[in-house]
C-alpha cells in the first residue's frame, strides 16, 4: 500500500474508534456545545445519553445525528438541580444500556445580569443550583456506578472562562463556575486511585443559545470580538474536540486540569493595569 494511502487509511481508522464501545451521558446535549460533543463521540464510537431540561426537539435532532453515525442512543428528559431527577436519569440511562464510561456535564444556565445589591436569592439559588449542584449531583451518581464497576471513567465538566474572569452583574454565574472549577480538583485528588479523570473545559466566547445575541447581531457580535486577540468567536464543534480529548484514553494521565478556549481571552486580565 502507497505511504499516503496507509496514512489515510489509519487516520480514518483511528479517527474512528477513540471511544468504541464507550457510553457516554452528556447534560444539555439539545444544543450547542453540548449537541455539538455528542455528535462528536458518536463519530468516535461512542453510545450516546442525550439530556434535555426543555428543548425535546434540540434533543431529538441530537440523537438523529448520532444514529446518522451507526450508533446507539436514547433522549431523556432532565432537571439537573433536582437530586432526585437527576437519580432517576441515571436509573433510566442504565437500564438501558448497563454501564455509563463518560459524564459530560454541559447543562448550565447563563449568568442574571443583575448586581448582588438587587438580586433576589431564588435567583441566585437558581444558577447555584443548577450549574453547581447539578455537576454535584451527576457527578456523584457518576462516581457511585463506576466504583460498583470497578473504578475507571472519564468526568469533563464544561466549565467557563469566568471560572477566572469576573464582571459586574455576573456574580451568580461565576461564582458557581468557580465552584465547578474546585469540585473538579478536589475530585481529580479523590478518585486518582479509583482511575476516573475528571477535567475541565473551559469556553470563552462561543456562538450557542447561551449567546443568542452575538449569533442573531453581526454588530454587536464583531464588538465583542474585538476583545478577544483572535479576534473572533469560537464554534461549538472546537469545543467538543478538547472534550473528545479529555474522554479518550488519550488523557489518561491529565487530571484536575482546566482547559481555556478562549482564543486568548483570558490572556487580556491585567492588560492596561
Amino acid at each position: 500500500m502507497e505511504a499516503n494511502k496507509l496514512h489515510a487509511y489509519t487516520s480514518k481508522t483511528y479517527a474512528m474508534e477513540r471511544l468504541k464501545n464507550k457510553v457516554a451521558l452528556i447534560t444539555g446535549s439539545d444544543s450547542g456545545i453540548g449537541q455539538a460533543t455528542a455528535i462528536e463521540f458518536a463519530k468516535e464510537g461512542a453510545d450516546v445519553v442525550v439530556t434535555y431540561h426543555t428543548d425535546k426537539e434540540g434533543a431529538e435532532k441530537t440523537l438523529s445525528e448520532v444514529k446518522k453515525q451507526g450508533r446507539k442512543g436514547m433522549v431523556l428528559q432532565v432537571d439537573i438541580s433536582d437530586e432526585q431527577a437527576v437519580e432517576k436519569l441515571f436509573e433510566q440511562a442504565l437500564k438501558e444500556f448497563g454501564s455509563i464510561d463518560i459524564l459530560v456535564n454541559n447543562a448550565a444556565v447563563n449568568g442574571s445580569g443583575i448586581n448582588v445589591a438587587d438580586m433576589d436569592t431564588e435567583v441566585f439559588d437558581r444558577t447555584i443550583r443548577t450549574n453547581l449542584y447539578g455537576t454535584f449531583f451527576c457527578s456523584r451518581a457518576f462516581i457511585r456506578h463506576r466504583k460498583q464497576q470497578g473504578g475507571k471513567g472519564k468526568i469533563v465538566n464544561v466549565s467557563s472562562v469566568h471560572e477566572e474572569i469576573v464582571s459586574a452583574g455576573t456574580a451568580d454565574y461565576c461564582a458557581s463556575k468557580a465552584g465547578v472549577r474546585n469540585l473538579t480538583r478536589t475530585l481529580a485528588l479523590e478518585l486518582a486511585e479509583d482511575g476516573i479523570n475528571v477535567n475541565n473545559v473551559c469556553p470563552g466566547m462561543i456562538l450557542t443559545p447561551m449567546n443568542q445575541e452575538a449569533v442573531d447581531d453581526k454588530e454587536k457580535r464583531e464588538e465583542s470580538e474585538q476583545n478577544i486577540p483572535m479576534k473572533r468567536a469560537g464554534k461549538p464543534e472546537e469545543i467538543a474536540k478538547v472534550v473528545l480529548f479529555l474522554a479518550s484514553s488519550d488523557a489518561d494521565y491529565v487530571t484536575g486540569s482546566s482547559y481555556f478556549m478562549d482564543g486568548g481571552l483570558s490572556q487580556y486580565m491585567g492588560q492596561g493595569a
